[in-house]
């Protein structure tokens, strides 16, 4: 019987890029198992803990909160129904980001035409951006 080797905490923080205070965060949420102890307390860690840990951080830089990683984490052990629930969530996060694409668009074309219409020198009560940032949202 072949044991894997066990791995520390800095060990798989170095090989998954993270930092060691992120994958105590992770196991206090639920993200990553708690692993076994040594006798004297340290954590030690097998192999899948690093592609655990990957995973995460790539549905992080996705735009996955940590609830909906938690779901994909879950929907990914799903032999039967799982790939479909993971494309439903990737397509819900998706539409989201599509979402704030276009609400940050509305926002830098109203920014672009205040700094055009600005001409950058006079009074201050004549700074066609500071009216807009004064006046009453509709």
């Amino acid at each position: 019987m072949t044991t894997q080797p066990s791995l520390t905490i800095g060990r798989i923080a170095q090989s998954a890029g993270v930092a060691i205070d992120t994958i105590r965060f992770y196991e206090r949420e639920g993200l990553l198992p708690e692993p076994r102890r040594r006798p004297s307390g340290y954590r030690e860690y097998d192999a899948s803990a690093v592609s655990r840990l990957r995973f995460i951080r790539r549905a992080k830089d996705l735009g996955f909160t940590l609830d909906e990683i938690r779901e994909l984490l879950a929907l990914s052990a799903d032999r039967h129904g799982g790939v479909e629930g993971v494309r439903e969530r990737a397509a819900a996060r998706l539409k989201a980001i599509d979402d704030r694409i276009a609400e940050l668009q509305r926002v830098r074309d109203g920014l672009a035409e205040l700094v055009d219409a600005c001409p950058g020198h006079g009074s201050p009560e004549d700074c066609p951006i500071l009216k807009a940032l004064a006046e009453p949202t509709p």
